[in-house]
């Protein structure tokens, strides 16, 4: 069974169709990325998975279960977690805070969770009392993503998680990423530095003009010509 699917998905803003029928499925062990031009409806597509927008046609199931048009509130207890692309962080808090507000759902004991965050994001474990404004733009993604998994979730959704980042920490984060999946999390992404994500992707999406052009493994839209062209400069 699929982990999270999105069948003949139509959804927008305001009655304005953005996703017009687009299709996705992936299996907990995925990294899915999701490529494409600007406007062809990328961010859209994780929104309507998080019940940010209203989907108009088709269903979006989680675990079996349909969620279609369900609200944050709803799936965040269900195992989804999503970090926006902007305004990710609480500045003004500690990055150990930030990290706790992520667990604001949990009534057991998160002390484990916090050590496995700092394992698994070493940069910020000396920066746990340093407030999160101070902090790069790579280590304030760190604190997104640590955030976020702090709810325990089975699929994380990411909004161009390097948008605005040093080659160095594109690479760290894509790094990153790739350990939150080992450790048992299924990955759903948006990205801009289509090349080097789809390099690790198991799953690729190519959108335009809010519909599915081109899916298949990350090496398959790599090696594909015609994406390569359209899609990634090649």
């Amino acid at each position: 069974m699929a982990l999270v699917k999105l069948d003949n998905i139509e959804a927008g803003y305001g009655g304005a169709p953005i996703l017009k029928g687009i299709n996705m499925e992936i299996e907990a062990s995925d990294i899915g990325v999701i490529v494409g031009p600007n406007g062809a409806g990328k961010s859209t597509a994780l929104k309507a998975i998080f019940g940010l927008l209203d989907v108009t046609s088709g269903a979006i199931t989680f675990h079996g279960e349909n969620i279609t048009n369900a609200l944050p509130d709803k799936l965040v207890p269900k195992g989804l977690s999503f970090v926006p692309q902007e305004h990710n962080v609480f500045t003004s808090m500690s990055v150990n805070e930030n990290l706790e507000m992520g667990a604001f759902i949990r009534e057991d004991d998160f002390s484990d969770s916090l050590t496995s965050i700092y394992d698994m994001f070493p940069p910020l474990k000396e920066k746990r009392n340093q407030d999160a404004g101070e902090l790069s733009g790579g280590q304030r993604q760190m604190v997104a993503m640590g955030r976020a998994l702090m709810s325990k979730p089975t699929l994380l959704l990411l909004d161009e998680p390097s948008a605005g980042l040093s080659p160095r920490y594109v690479l760290e984060i894509f790094e990153q990423i790739v350990k939150v999946n080992a450790s048992g999390v299924g990955i759903l992404m948006v990205e801009q530095n289509a090349q080097q994500a789809l390099a690790f992707a198991s799953k690729g999406f190519v959108l335009a003009n809010g519909q599915n052009r081109f899916t298949g493994t990350g090496k398959e839209l790599l090696a594909d010509p015609e994406v390569a062209k359209s899609f990634l400069g090649g």
